[in-house]
């Protein structure tokens, strides 16, 4: 059940409305057989739009929603009556949804806000009826514009989470341990690895009424930016933290070690990620006495924040929500 709700790549056939033909109509009356042209113009077809919805989280919605079609736009009418336009269709996305075209790999659109909408695919525009081409020395056009046709193409929509700190570590690292204390978020616990298999998210409530948003990723392994484990799929949430926080538990045979291989797969699969603030909590660490703390801390470069915390005894949580909040709202780099 947990696999199959968290959906992030969908690909969907879309396809735009049609523009409206325009009218080639002369007006005839009683008085007056020969009125002139009074053919009106075609309605607009709908657009495909993106609106980002801060209440979804995932693109499960979307599932099996694979062709997406807006309807076309009326043709013009008699008396200068304009076609109506096709209705548009709105595709609700979660935010941190990225919109390609699948053949050209062309990112089009993304949705970051709450409320946000672009139109992915316009739908095309009406034709002209022939009261348009009416001229002192063409009184009697005959002819108006046929509607432009839509677009239609398959289309991929991608979504990488959207979280102020992300937790990257090993597993069996105590992420999902740290996430339930943190947050009312209730992630998958046990003693084996890769309990995570989806990204998890919670709210850190902090002080003065002020809040983050904090991300459980899936366990990272050495060869995950290669494919290996369940990294390599979920490596791109990363990408959407604002801090990463590296979780090592207090009994790792090599603290310094496992950071290291942590970096590297990262950097493997994007060095940019690496530009990013991050910093360092030893888990567990109701485990040390002052003595291996120090010893630990010193394995560290001294640039780079290093905390030590217990999800069982809430340790160092207090002091962890401090510095994850001055990091995320201190300039990157």
């Amino acid at each position: 059940m947990e696999k199959n709700n968290f959906i992030d790549y969908i690909r969907i056939f879309c396809k735009s409305g049609n523009g409206g033909a325009g009218s080639s109509h002369f007006m005839r009356t009683k008085f007056n057989p020969k009125a002139g042209p009074d053919g009106g113009n075609g309605g607009r077809g709908g657009h495909i739009i993106l609106k980002g919805n801060k209440q979804l989280w995932t693109l499960l919605h979307l599932r099996y929603y694979k062709n997406v079609i807006a309807e076309n736009g009326e043709g013009g009418n008699k008396n200068n009556r304009t076609g109506a336009d096709g209705k548009d269709i709105i595709i609700e996305v979660p935010l941190g949804t990225i919109a390609r075209d699948e053949e050209s790999g062309k990112t089009e659109a993304e949705i970051l806000e709450d409320g946000q909408e672009i139109i992915w695919l316009r739908g095309g525009r009406g034709g002209l009826g022939n009261a348009n081409f009416a001229t002192a020395t063409n009184q009697a056009p005959e002819y108006a514009q046929p509607g432009e046709p839509g677009v239609e193409a398959w289309k991929t929509l991608e979504l990488k989470v959207l979280a102020d700190v992300g937790l990257v570590g090993f597993p069996n690292a105590g992420k999902s341990t740290l996430l339930s204390v943190l947050t009312a978020a209730k992630p998958k616990i046990a003693d084996y690895a890769f309990t995570t298999l989806i990204p998890q998210l919670g709210m850190v409530e902090y002080r003065d009424g002020r809040s983050f948003c904090i991300a459980d990723l899936p366990g990272i392994i050495e060869g995950a930016a290669e494919g290996k484990g369940l990294g390599h799929r979920f490596l791109r949430h990363i990408e959407r933290n604002a801090v990463l926080l590296f979780v090592i538990p207090a009994d790792s045979d090599d603290h310094k070690k496992e950071f290291e291989v942590l970096l590297n797969e990262l950097e493997e699969y994007n060095p940019e990620l690496l530009q990013k603030n991050y910093l360092i909590a030893i888990s567990k660490s109701d485990l040390l006495d002052e003595e291996l703390k120090a010893a630990i801390r010193k394995e560290f470069d001294s640039k780079i924040p290093v905390i030590f915390i217990s999800s069982f005894t809430q340790t160092g949580l207090i002091e962890l929500k401090d510095l994850l909040w001055k990091t995320i709202n201190a300039p990157a780099g």
